[in-house]
Parts: structure tokens; C-alpha cells; sequence
């Protein structure tokens, strides 16, 4: 049974873009201290890498289940995995996108796969989800569906 595991780091850009917080924090404290200014500075960056670490979601299909942050589904309940790259991702994250899809997307990863949901009770119709491999994880899904039965 193929399986598949991902953690969608962030890219390096957020990294510096939060890096601004540092000459944000030593402008606006400089006046009172610049110790507390740089001290400050330096917690408020080390916060936000941590939390951009700690934030970044897995997606996972294992045992028959596919896992995208904190929601999971059972691969019997998807249907045929498409994968999309480049124009035609950017497409599925927007012009194309139903707002009743469920989403899992990261601005810094572009290619993401759509994974149609069969199951009637369920109100999305689709799940989009970012991924660095989008044709690896549409295979590990596509590959793990237990053949249809016929009695």
C-alpha cells in the first residue's frame, strides 16, 4: 500500500518577511532603551519562527487514510486524485475554486492536487491541498483505493 508524508515547511520568504519585525521593534523602543529594543526585537523574531515551525501542517496518507493538517478522510471516500502545477494551480486556487471545497493551502507552495470527495452526507465537494510533490501524492492516494467490489 503506497504511502506518503510531507510537512509543508514554510518557503524562505516568510522568514525574512518577519525578520522586519526586528528594525520595527529597536525603532520604536530605541527612544527608551536600545537594549530593550534589541532584546525585544530578538524575542519577537525568535516568536515568529517558532511559530511558523510549529504551524506547518502535514499531509499524510497512511492505512487507508489520508491526513492534511487536522482533518482526515478515509481514501475509500475520494475519488480520483488530480494533481496541478504551475497556471493550472494557480487556476484551481482561484478562478476554478468552489467555496465549498475544503482547503489546506500555503501562499509559498504553488502546485496543489484536488481530491473529489464521493461521500454524499459530506458538504465539500473537494479538497484542495498545497504540496511540494503534487503527482507523488496523487499516486499515493490513487494507489491506495481498495479496488471497487463486484458481487
Amino acid at each position: 500500500m503506497p504511502e506518503y508524508r510531507e510537512k509543508l515547511w514554510a518557503s524562505p520568504a516568510p522568514y525574512v518577511a518577519t525578520a522586519l519585525i526586528i528594525p520595527a521593534s529597536i525603532l520604536v523602543f530605541a527612544p527608551i532603551s536600545m537594549l530593550a529594543g534589541v532584546l525585544l526585537a530578538a524575542g519577537l523574531y525568535a516568536a515568529c519562527v517558532l511559530a511558523l515551525l510549529l504551524s506547518a501542517p502535514v499531509v499524510q496518507v497512511r492505512g487507508g487514510e489520508l491526513t492534511a493538517g487536522r482533518a482526515s478522510i478515509s481514501i475509500d471516500l475520494v475519488g480520483e486524485v488530480l494533481p496541478f502545477d504551475g497556471d493550472e494551480a494557480a487556476l484551481e486556487r482561484g478562478q476554478r475554486l468552489d467555496a465549498r471545497a475544503w482547503l489546506l493551502i500555503r501562499g509559498w507552495i504553488r502546485p496543489v492536487v484536488r481530491i473529489p470527495i464521493v461521500d454524499a452526507t459530506d458538504p465539500a465537494p473537494y479538497w484542495l491541498v498545497s504540496t511540494r510533490r503534487p503527482q507523488k501524492l496523487a499516486a499515493a492516494i490513487n494507489g491506495s483505493r481498495r479496488p471497487a467490489s463486484h458481487d
